[in-house]
C-alpha cells in the first residue's frame, strides 16, 4: 500500500479542505503533513460550515484515523478553540486524533516576533499571517524549536529558555514593546497545552510506515499552495514550510517510493492572498466579480483575496514539480455568468513568449491568453457530468490537453454533495 498526496497547486485557497472530507471514506487514516494554522480548510457538510487549521479535513468522519505530523507548527491556543468548535457536532477527537511528538510548538513569542519582523520591513513586507508560523521553523532550522515531545519532561524549563531569547531579539533587534501583549497571551497558550494533554502523542513516522505494512490506505492532505512552497514558490512571498508532494516524505517520514497517486487541486480560476507577484491579477470589475462570486475572502485571516484568469504556465509548473496523476478542478460555478473566459497559456517578458514559470516573476512578466465561451449555466444544480454544457466540456477539454492529465473532480458549489466524479473519456 502507498500513500496518497493531496494538494494545491496554486497560491493556496484551493479548495483542498472540502475534497478531502469527500475522499476520506477511500482511506483509513488522513494525515496534515506541513504548515500551522496559517492553513485555513473549509468545510461545509449539510447545514453547518467548519473551518479547520491545524486539525485534518477527515475528522468528521468517524473509525478513520486523523495524524498532525511531524512537519506541521502547532499552536495550542488555536487548537484548543479548534476541538472546542468540533466537540459542539459531538465529535469525540480523543479517540481517533493524533499528533506527533516532533510537531514543533508555536510559542506565544514567536507570534510576538513575527508581528515585530513583518512591522519592521515596512513596504517590503510580505504579507504574513501573523500566526509565528516563519519564527517558529526558523527556530527548528536552528535546532532550538520546542516539540510537542518536550511536554513530557522539564517543559516549563525549556519553555523558560527559549522564550527568555525570543524577549531579547524582541528589545535588541526590533525595540518593540512585548510585555503586556505576552501576559495577555500566555495564560491562554498554556490553557492550550493543557487541552493538547489530552490527546495521544506518537512517533508519528513509525505509526505512519506501520499503516503501510498493514496494507492500510493513507491519504497525505497538504496545506497552503505549490506556489507559495518555500523552495519553488515565488520567493520570498511564501510560506515557511515545503508544501509540494515532496513534503509529504519530510512531513511524514515516508520514503519516495511509498507515494502513490498525487491529486493536485487548483480552482477554474485563480486567487492569492497577501503579497508577491500574481500575472493574471484583475484590478477591475471583472476581478471584483470574481472575489464576490466566490466568496474570496481568507478562511484563515479574513482578508480580500487577489482574483485573476488561470494561470496554466504556472498549473503546468506545479504539475511537473509534483508529479501530480490527477486533476481536480475547484469552483467552477464561480465562472457561470461570464460570457468570455480567459486562460493564460504564455508569459511575455522582454519581447519574448515564454511558457516556462521564470526564475523570478515581476511587473515585466505579462500574461499572454486565449479566449474560450463561457457556459452562461448555472452549475450548482448539476449532479452528473452528463448534464455539463458544452462550453463547460471544451473548458475542461482545453486544460487537459494542455496539462496532459485528466481532470477526474469537478467542484459546483461548496457543499460536501456538490462535488462531481468525472469519467473522462
Amino acid at each position: 500500500m502507498k500513500v496518497d498526496v493531496i494538494l494545491g497547486l496554486q497560491w493556496g485557497d484551493e479548495g483542498k479542505g472540502k475534497i478531502v472530507d469527500v475522499l476520506t471514506p477511500k482511506y483509513d487514516a488522513i494525515s496534515r503533513f506541513q504548515g500551522g494554522p496559517n492553513a485555513g480548510h473549509t468545510l461545509e457538510i449539510n447545514d453547518f460550515k467548519q473551518v479547520l487549521h491545524t486539525i485534518p479535513s477527515g475528522i468528521f468522519h468517524e473509525n478513520k484515523i486523523n495524524l498532525i505530523g511531524n512537519g506541521v507548527v502547532l499552536d495550542p491556543m488555536v487548537f484548543k478553540k479548534e476541538i472546542e468548535s468540533i466537540k459542539k457536532h459531538n465529535i469525540d477527537l480523543t479517540k481517533n486524533l493524533y499528533i506527533s511528538k516532533k510537531a514543533h510548538l508555536i510559542l506565544p513569542t514567536h507570534k510576538l516576533l513575527d508581528a515585530a519582523s513583518e512591522a519592521a520591513k515596512g513596504e517590503t513586507k510580505i504579507g504574513s499571517t501573523l500566526k509565528g508560523i516563519g519564527p517558529t521553523y526558523k527556530d527548528k532550522i536552528g535546532r532550538d524549536g520546542l516539540r510537542v515531545g518536550d511536554l513530557v519532561e522539564n517543559f516549563e524549563e525549556k519553555y523558560k529558555t527559549r522564550t527568555q531569547a525570543h524577549k531579547e531579539m524582541l528589545e535588541k533587534f526590533f525595540n518593540f514593546d512585548y510585555k503586556q501583549m505576552l501576559e495577555d497571551c500566555e495564560k491562554e497558550w498554556f490553557e492550550g497545552i493543557e487541552a493538547l494533554k489530552a490527546f495521544k502523542f506518537v512517533d508519528s513516522e513509525h505509526m505512519v510506515n506501520e499503516l503501510i505494512n498493514d496494507e492500510k490506505s493513507v491519504l497525505a492532505e497538504g496545506a497552503q499552495g505549490t506556489l507559495l512552497d518555500i523552495d519553488f514558490g515565488s520567493y520570498p512571498f511564501v510560506t515557511s514550510s515545503n508544501t509540494i508532494c515532496a513534503g509529504a516524505c519530510t512531513g511524514l517520514g515516508i520514503a519516495p517510493q511509498k507515494i502513490g497517486s498525487v491529486f493536485g487541486i487548483f480552482k477554474a480560476y485563480c486567487t492569492r492572498v497577501g503579497m508577491g507577484p500574481f500575472p493574471t491579477e484583475l484590478f477591475d470589475e471583472t476581478g471584483q466579480k470574481l472575489r464576490d462570486s466566490g466568496n474570496e475572502y481568507g478562511s484563515t485571516t479574513g482578508r480580500p483575496r487577489r482574483c485573476g484568469w488561470l494561470d496554466l504556465v504556472a498549473l503546468k509548473y506545479s504539475i511537473m514539480i509534483n508529479g501530480v496523476t490527477e486533476l481536480f478542478m475547484m469552483k467552477g460555478d464561480v465562472l457561470d455568468d461570464f460570457d468570455t473566459i480567459k486562460v493564460c497559456v504564455g508569459y511575455e517578458i522582454d519581447g519574448e513568449v515564454v511558457d516556462k514559470f521564470p526564475f523570478e516573476l515581476n511587473d515585466d512578466v505579462k500574461p499572454v491568453y486565449v479566449e474560450l465561451p463561457g457556459w452562461k449555466t448555472d452549475l450548482t444544480k448539476l449532479t452528473s457530468e452528463d448534464e455539463f454544457p458544452e462550453e463547460l466540456n471544451n473548458y475542461i477539454n482545453f486544460i487537459e490537453d494542455e496539462t496532459g492529465l485528466p481532470i477526474t473532480i469537478a467542484s459546483v458549489g461548496p457543499n460536501r454533495a456538490q462535488t462531481i466524479l468525472l469519467e473522462r473519456k
